[in-house]
């Protein structure tokens, strides 16, 4: 199974998506999770409210708010909406960690490990079972990523994706 690259070059159509395909392999991140099925991998909403925010701004869009917030009560908030979104907007992940993108949370002690030890991913390790560096997954995850890790040893790298664990709550 694969996955297509989005190609997120504001502003322009956040639709466009790049012919390259991406395999299980490279989707797989180093940790256990899947990034294919990560909102900051597909969803185009960092690309659509990159694009909200320009087109607001083109149109002065503060400026009208500001005017008609006494008569439109839904523009109160303008404020807040555009941090939203200027958030919302920096949530991208482009580039799986295993094809060199920084991943989750920018400088990831895992991805560290994983090259130090010049390991393919955490499944290569005798010592994944018990690795405080995964802690920081439980919280969201749970333990998903310990049975994609376990899966990923078992079936393999490039056979073990259809099988995975959803890490994921909306999935």
């Amino acid at each position: 199974m694969s996955s297509r690259t989005r190609l997120n070059h504001l502003p322009g159509d956040p639709t466009v998506m790049c012919d390259k395909r991406m395999e299980d392999k490279d989707l797989t991140a180093y940790c256990g999770l899947y990034c294919g099925d990560c909102i900051r991998f597909k969803c185009r909403a960092s690309d659509l409210s990159a694009l909200l925010l320009g087109e607001l701004e083109r149109s002065h869009f503060q400026e009208y708010s500001r005017v008609k917030r006494h008569h439109a009560k839904e523009l109160e908030h303008y404020e807040s909406m555009i941090t939203a979104l200027k958030g919302i907007s920096t949530l991208r992940c482009e580039v799986p960690c295993r094809l060199g993108g920084n991943g989750c949370i920018g400088s990831c002690q895992i991805t560290k490990c994983v090259k130090d030890k010049a390991i393919e991913g955490c499944w290569e390790c005798a010592e994944f079972e018990a690795c405080n560096k995964l802690n920081f997954l439980k919280p969201f995850h749970g333990d998903a990523p310990l049975k994609n890790l376990r899966k990923i040893r078992e079936l393999g790298i490039d056979s073990w994706a259809k099988y995975r664990e959803k890490c994921y709550p909306w999935l």
